[in-house]
Parts: structure tokens; sequence; C-alpha cells
């Protein structure tokens, strides 16, 4: 199974699974970039996934959907959530066979009130996990729709995934999100040494992704509430901060106005 971040917009990727003949896409915020890859690598469109209705997942839906026609496929998007129709609902729990791989339907509400994640687990590869814009690299995303607790609880699902799980997360904001995860925990030296990596790779105009759940686990501040500097330092910034909630309202809202 091939794995293909299609950059898009100025920060986007939409997420490309193919098998050599047929493909599937995920949040594809603009058509161009996935029609230009079907063309190039002579792929049928079987699927379209989209995690989360906001704009730049699913503003290229309808562009695709002749492409999709032409192989008998689907759009599948969060049943709670409003996206281009027509499209198959799912839920928590649900699975969708997307290139003879089964992918499970996780809910992690926070971003967006009905926003769902992905999780296959290809024959002989690791786990891929496509999340949206629930987990970044090195950090989160906004709370649009969602409360802390929720956005908390979302992450705490996907940080118990197994660790060589692939995490394919839907913005390039990887060095950003770093910079401010060693303002929280200055003293991690896997994070800085994530950090040396990444640097390099854009360096490269490489993408920063996929992650995997154990270098979040090691380096995004959002995973790592119940660490002890990760508490202080959130506390530093709210004294109210007393329980993992707390700390990660914390860091959000120090998030938020982090330059």
């Amino acid at each position: 199974m091939n794995l293909v971040a299609l950059p898009a917009f100025t920060d986007n990727y939409v997420w490309m699974l193919h098998d050599g003949g047929r493909a599937v896409v995920v949040d594809p915020g603009e058509a161009p970039p996935v029609l230009r890859a079907l063309d190039d690598l002579a792929l049928e469109l079987a699927a379209i996934v989209v995690t989360h209705h906001h704009g730049d997942h699913v503003g290229g839906v309808d562009a695709l959907r002749p492409r999709l026609a032409a192989g008998g496929g689907k759009v599948w998007g969060p049943a709670a959530e409003t996206i281009p129709s027509p499209y198959e609902p799912l839920r928590d729990g649900n699975a969708v066979d997307l290139l003879g791989t089964r992918f499970e339907v996780i809910e992690v509400p926070g971003h967006t009130a009905g926003h769902i994640a992905y999780l296959g687990r290809p024959a002989g590869e690791a786990p891929i996990l496509f999340c949206g814009d629930t987990l970044f690299s090195g950090g989160c995303g906004r709370l649009f729709e969602g409360t802390p607790a929720q956005m908390h609880a979302s992450l705490a699902r996907l940080a118990a995934l197994p660790g060589d799980t692939r995490v394919c997360c839907a913005h390039e904001y990887t060095l950003a999100n770093l910079r401010f995860a060693r303002a929280v925990e200055p003293d991690n030296a896997a994070l800085h040494e994530y950090v040396r990596h990444c640097e390099a790779l854009r360096a490269r105009a490489l993408p920063t992704l996929p992650s995997t759940v154990a270098r979040e686990r090691a380096v995004n501040p959002f995973l790592r509430v119940d660490e002890p500097r990760v508490r202080a330092s959130a506390r530093g910034r709210d004294a109210l901060a007393l329980d993992a909630v707390g700390v990660f309202a914390a860091l959000r809202q120090w998030k938020n106005e982090f330059r």
C-alpha cells in the first residue's frame, strides 16, 4: 500500500492511499492536486473519506465526484456533521473497507462536534491513522465546537493506539507546534532531537508527516499533560489547572496566544 501526502492550499495535506491501480483520498479540500496525482499515476478513484466538515477538508469533494462515479466508489464522512451530499454517514465503531483494508471509525470531538478519525491496519504494515485536525505532530486542533474535556478524551483515545501507528494529520504545522512544545517542556531531549529532524526535512521541502503515536507521546505536550514539567508549565499560566483536563485547557489557551 502506498501512502502519499498531496500538498494543498498553503499548508494542507490531502492524504492518498493507493495500490497502484485504485486510490482513496482523505479530506480533499481542493480537487486539482488530487486530479493531477490520479492522472500522473493512472489511478482510479475508489473512495473519498472525510474527517470533518470544514471547507479546507471538503471543498474538492464535488469536483472529484465524476472521477469517483467512474469507479463506482462512495464518499464517507461523519454522521454528526453536514458535508457535501450524497455521502455514507459513519459513527464511532463503524468500519469501512478501503482498498481491502478495514478502517475503524473513532469519534474524536473537540475541533468540531462530530469529527471522526479512521484507523486501518494494512496487512504486514504499521497501522495508519487519518486524524484530520484532531492530533497534529507536536500539537492539536483548536477547539471550534468542542470542549477541553472532549478534546482531552479524544487525544487520550488516539494516544492509546499502538506506538507504530502512522499519524496522518491534515496540516504541515509541525515546526510551529514544536516551538510551542519547547516553551512548555524545554528540557525534553526527544523533543530537541525531533526538532532537528523536522527542520532537516523542511529544508528539503519534504513533509514532516506522517509522525507516529510513539513519537507524539514523547514530544507532544497535549499528550503529556500528566508529565510533571508539562503540568508545572501549565500551572505557570493558570494556577487553577489542577487536573489533566485543566492542564490541557491551560495549554490550549496558551497555544492560542503563542507567537
